[in-house]
């Protein structure tokens, strides 16, 4: 069974060449393909070099998040994503043993984001798809979405949820990097926020949703939900606090379970660069839950992951093969 990494980034070679030659690809600069990557993303020879150094048999590719494009024209955010999931399936074809792939959809309009999913799924074997905490300012627990992820249930596919831009960190300090220590992490929290409180999850029990960089600080902020919502008793001042759900906590649905019940609902990736802290992750949300990533080859990428993984002492040998092979594998129903 192959060593799985399930967050691995591409500048796709049909941007580089466009730039090379004209200056920009759809009106997107050079800069553009750098977003969050530090340089264009290597050759596939480089890569795989890369990969083998680090002991990872497979990568699951997806487009640099500068390529979400939801701001941008429809037509243009349609066309790059075509281009790009066109890209990912090529590299899939061509190195089917080393790379699975997840593509990218105009999430600024839910039936073209549909569209392309199927046409990512259905006609280009890719695995899921790439999405930003919000669009364009808009959250997941907003009604024009839920088709989506009902789609992407009925497909089977992955919906892989990766911070696109700047954050609500951003708005108060924007020194220190801590948009990307902070704010990212926080990003993420409100994503499995607006995907439960939203009913997403309720409506949608197949979904497959990956949560980059460990899900954030979700796993902490799951028990603070759940006492904001009134999800919390303390029958005893002795005894800890545990979920009881027993009122509505917003106004436009009515949650099934406790927020904090839903974190075994999703999957995690393992980049959270600490022991102590993966150890926290998995018993939270359990082993079966929490994959292989490494943001390669962003500059937060996870450094020697299996290395790192198999030398944890805070795991154990089971724990440990699950991260690596058995949980991935069983994401992407290998």
């Amino acid at each position: 069974m192959p060593i799985i990494d399930m967050h691995a980034h591409v500048t796709p070679e049909r941007f580089k060449r466009a730039v090379e030659k004209e200056g920009s690809w759809y009106g997107l600069p050079s800069e553009q393909g750098q977003l969050n990557l530090g340089n264009f993303a290597a050759c596939v020879d480089v890569r795989l070099a890369a990969m083998d150094a680090a002991g990872v048999d497979m990568q699951v590719v997806t487009p640099n998040v500068g390529f979400y494009q939801y701001a941008n024209d429809l037509e243009i955010t349609k066309q790059i994503a075509r281009e790009c999931n066109n890209e990912m399936a090529e590299m899939v074809a061509d190195y089917p043993e080393r790379f699975a792939g997840m593509g990218t959809a105009p999430m600024q309009d839910v039936p073209s984001a549909i569209a392309e999913l199927d046409r990512m799924i259905n006609e280009l074997g890719l695995s899921g798809v790439m999405v930003s905490d919000s669009v364009a300012g808009h959250t997941y627990d907003e009604p024009q979405f839920l088709p989506f992820f009902k789609a992407a249930e009925e497909m089977g596919a992955i919906v892989f949820f990766h911070q696109g831009g700047p954050t609500v960190v951003n708005e108060r300090i924007d020194r220190y990097k801590l948009g990307n220590s902070i704010g990212y992490p926080t990003e993420r929290a409100m994503t499995f926020a607006a995907l439960v409180f939203g009913g997403v999850m309720d409506y949608c029990p197949d979904l497959k949703p990956l949560l980059a960089h460990g899900g954030g600080y979700t796993c902490f902020g799951s028990v603070r939900m759940d006492k904001a919502c009134g999800a919390l008793d303390r029958a005893d001042a002795d005894e800890p606090l545990t979920p009881r759900f027993d009122r509505a906590p917003s106004e436009l649905y009515d949650l099934q379970n406790a927020p904090s019940d839903y974190l075994d609902r999703f999957h995690y990736d393992c980049i959270t660069y600490s022991g102590p802290l993966l150890r926290f992750l998995i018993d939270r949300v359990g082993h079966d839950r929490v994959v292989l990533g490494t943001d390669h080859p962003a500059p937060m990428e996870l450094a020697d992951p299996v290395r790192w993984i198999r030398g944890l002492p805070e795991l154990n040998d089971l724990e440990k093969e699950a991260i690596l092979v058995t949980n991935p594998g069983a994401l992407l129903g290998r």
